[in-house]
């Protein structure tokens, strides 16, 4: 069993995350699954669909809930899936997390979430600037 994947993002940027990662690894690693916020969105129907989809993805190793930017309407969507769900959440997704992410499916969801939080992390570089210390 793996850890099933959610992607809480405004508009489609978390399909197009998962587009792009499955394009780039040729598969899918682990059950995944995305979550549109538009704007006119009413957010308790948001919140019962982000619950009926982490329910889908939960084969008993939890979901990781990934988010695009901490503080927003699908941030604290994500917030309240932890009440009812083994679920660990990650705001400010980018490509290098949810790449991350798939490279470890069969890890448990701790160990998981940390993988994705350095994938992340550490795929913000500003070139040139280490060589001008």
């Amino acid at each position: 069993m793996t850890v099933g994947i959610l992607l809480i993002c405004h508009n489609d940027i978390g399909g197009q995350l998962i587009e792009t990662a499955t394009d780039m690894l040729e598969r899918l690693p682990t059950r995944l699954d995305h979550l549109d916020v538009r704007q006119d969105d009413d957010p308790i129907d948001l919140l019962n669909a982000a619950r009926r989809r982490v329910a889908d993805l939960d084969s008993g190793e939890g979901v990781l809930v990934m988010t695009d930017m901490y503080g927003s309407t699908p941030s604290n969507i994500a917030h309240r899936l932890r009440d009812q769900h083994d679920v660990q959440v990650l705001s400010g997704v980018n490509l290098p997390m949810l790449v991350r992410a798939l490279n470890y499916p069969r890890l448990p969801l701790e160990q998981m979430t940390a993988k994705a939080c350095s994938g992340g992390r550490e795929g913000i570089i500003q070139e040139g600037a280490t060589d001008r210390s």
